[in-house]
């Protein structure tokens, strides 16, 4: 499952219902990020996305992860539109049969997702808006799958 929401998720029954039915997977891994306040100075994060388009972009990162790690499994469900501090933006499971290639994948996909996945970000706060850019730290983390 790759999806993007407008709609707040809650990433607890989102586990309970990737896990569920899962009689052969040994290992699930997860990661869900949350939008920060940056000690007050974003009151709101604004992501946008070209629907349709970023999913099939996610889709051939996650056929990589896939094949690479030899998942069973993977869901991929990011926000898009206005969030608040504190709310979930990303949620990632993936399903393999050992921890290491469930973890791993994981943070291969979270490395995709932070730096190159088509999306724009905005950060609104007192002082002004202002455009999201991935860090140097984040482009290297991504290259290090390389």
């Amino acid at each position: 499952m790759i999806r993007l929401a407008e709609q707040p998720f809650d990433p607890g029954a989102l586990l309970s219902e990737f896990t569920r039915g899962r009689a052969e997977t040994g290992a699930v891994a997860t990661f869900t990020g949350i939008a920060r306040a940056e000690r007050g100075a974003t009151t709101v994060l604004e992501l946008e996305a070209y629907p349709g388009f970023t999913e099939a972009e996610i889709g051939k990162i996650a056929d990589q992860a896939r094949e690479r790690f030899g998942l069973h499994d993977l869901a991929i469900l990011h926000r898009v539109g206005k969030i608040g501090p504190g709310e979930p933006i990303v949620f990632v499971a993936t399903a393999a049969g050992h921890r290491r290639a469930a973890f791993e994948a994981c943070d291969f996909l979270m490395d995709y997702l932070k730096s190159k996945a088509p999306f724009w970000k905005k950060e609104h706060g007192p002082d002004g808006d202002r455009w999201i850019e991935p860090t140097a730290q984040d482009h290297a983390d991504r290259e290090r799958w390389s």
